[in-house]
Protein backbone atom coordinates (compact mmCIF):
# COMPACT_ATOMS: atom_id res chain seq x y z
CA UNK A 1 0.00 0.00 0.00
CA UNK A 2 1.42 3.51 -0.86
CA UNK A 3 1.18 6.00 2.07
CA UNK A 4 0.35 9.39 0.37
CA UNK A 5 1.75 11.53 3.55
CA UNK A 6 3.90 10.10 6.01
CA UNK A 7 4.08 10.39 9.53
CA UNK A 8 6.41 12.96 10.87
CA UNK A 9 6.77 14.25 14.16
CA UNK A 10 9.09 17.55 15.78
CA UNK A 11 9.64 18.14 19.06
CA UNK A 12 9.93 21.34 20.54
CA UNK A 13 11.13 21.09 24.56
CA UNK A 14 11.92 23.55 27.49
CA UNK A 15 12.40 22.89 30.71
CA UNK A 16 8.36 22.77 31.43
CA UNK A 17 6.77 21.19 28.36
CA UNK A 18 7.45 19.05 25.53
CA UNK A 19 5.74 19.81 22.36
CA UNK A 20 5.50 17.13 19.47
CA UNK A 21 3.65 17.83 16.71
CA UNK A 22 2.65 14.89 14.44
CA UNK A 23 1.82 14.97 11.01
CA UNK A 24 0.63 13.02 8.06
CA UNK A 25 -0.81 9.41 8.52
CA UNK A 26 -1.04 8.08 11.98
CA UNK A 27 -1.97 4.08 10.30
CA UNK A 28 -0.74 1.03 10.34
CA UNK A 29 1.47 1.48 7.80
CA UNK A 30 3.15 4.53 9.24
CA UNK A 31 3.16 3.43 12.65
CA UNK A 32 6.37 1.45 13.17
CA UNK A 33 8.90 4.24 13.37
CA UNK A 34 7.33 6.61 16.03
CA UNK A 35 6.93 3.36 18.20
CA UNK A 36 10.50 2.09 17.63
CA UNK A 37 11.83 5.87 18.20
CA UNK A 38 9.48 6.37 20.86
CA UNK A 39 11.87 6.25 23.82
CA UNK A 40 14.51 8.58 22.10
CA UNK A 41 12.69 11.25 21.77
CA UNK A 42 10.12 11.21 24.22
CA UNK A 43 12.44 11.27 27.43
CA UNK A 44 10.38 13.69 29.24
CA UNK A 45 11.40 15.22 32.55
CA UNK A 46 9.23 14.21 36.01
CA UNK A 47 6.24 16.49 35.93
CA UNK A 48 6.90 17.64 32.38
CA UNK A 49 3.80 18.57 30.23
CA UNK A 50 3.17 16.83 27.17
CA UNK A 51 1.58 18.66 24.71
CA UNK A 52 0.58 16.67 21.33
CA UNK A 53 -0.43 18.78 18.57
CA UNK A 54 -3.01 16.42 16.26
CA UNK A 55 -3.75 19.35 13.99
CA UNK A 56 -1.56 17.86 11.17
CA UNK A 57 -2.85 14.89 10.95
CA UNK A 58 -4.61 13.88 7.65
CA UNK A 59 -5.31 10.11 8.64
CA UNK A 60 -5.66 7.84 11.53
CA UNK A 61 -6.54 4.03 11.80
CA UNK A 62 -7.30 2.21 14.62
CA UNK A 63 -3.99 0.85 14.99
CA UNK A 64 -2.68 4.80 14.97
CA UNK A 65 -5.76 5.05 17.26
CA UNK A 66 -4.36 2.12 19.60
CA UNK A 67 -0.77 3.40 19.99
CA UNK A 68 -1.96 7.00 20.39
CA UNK A 69 -4.03 5.66 23.57
CA UNK A 70 -0.88 3.79 24.41
CA UNK A 71 1.74 6.11 24.35
CA UNK A 72 -1.01 8.92 26.83
CA UNK A 73 -1.28 6.18 29.01
CA UNK A 74 2.26 5.13 29.57
CA UNK A 75 2.94 9.01 29.94
CA UNK A 76 0.64 10.26 32.18
CA UNK A 77 1.89 8.11 34.84
CA UNK A 78 4.39 10.81 35.47
CA UNK A 79 3.48 13.27 33.32
CA UNK A 80 0.66 15.32 32.49
CA UNK A 81 -0.85 14.69 28.68
CA UNK A 82 -2.49 16.89 26.78
CA UNK A 83 -3.92 16.98 23.18
CA UNK A 84 -4.49 19.81 21.15
CA UNK A 85 -5.55 20.55 17.48
CA UNK A 86 -8.20 17.52 17.82
CA UNK A 87 -9.42 16.26 14.77
CA UNK A 88 -12.91 15.37 14.84
CA UNK A 89 -11.98 12.21 12.79
CA UNK A 90 -9.55 11.33 15.75
CA UNK A 91 -12.66 11.78 18.76
CA UNK A 92 -15.00 10.09 16.31
CA UNK A 93 -12.49 6.84 16.81
CA UNK A 94 -12.55 7.72 20.70
CA UNK A 95 -15.98 7.18 20.42
CA UNK A 96 -16.26 4.24 18.25
CA UNK A 97 -13.81 2.62 20.83
CA UNK A 98 -15.96 3.67 23.94
CA UNK A 99 -13.23 5.54 25.18
CA UNK A 100 -14.72 8.81 25.14
CA UNK A 101 -14.62 9.98 28.25
CA UNK A 102 -11.32 8.67 29.11
CA UNK A 103 -9.87 10.19 25.64
CA UNK A 104 -11.69 13.48 26.17
CA UNK A 105 -9.46 14.20 29.58
CA UNK A 106 -6.29 14.89 27.35
CA UNK A 107 -8.11 17.61 25.35
CA UNK A 108 -6.82 20.58 26.12
CA UNK A 109 -8.84 23.66 25.75
CA UNK A 110 -11.15 22.52 23.23
CA UNK A 111 -14.10 25.17 24.08
CA UNK A 112 -11.25 28.01 23.61
CA UNK A 113 -11.43 27.57 19.39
Amino acid sequence: MTVKNPLQWHIQQNNETLFVQLSGELTRNTLLPLWKQRASFLSPKMNQNIYWDLKSLTQIDSAGFTLLAEILHHYQKKNANYLINTPQFVKGLADLFDLSNWFSSFLYCENQH
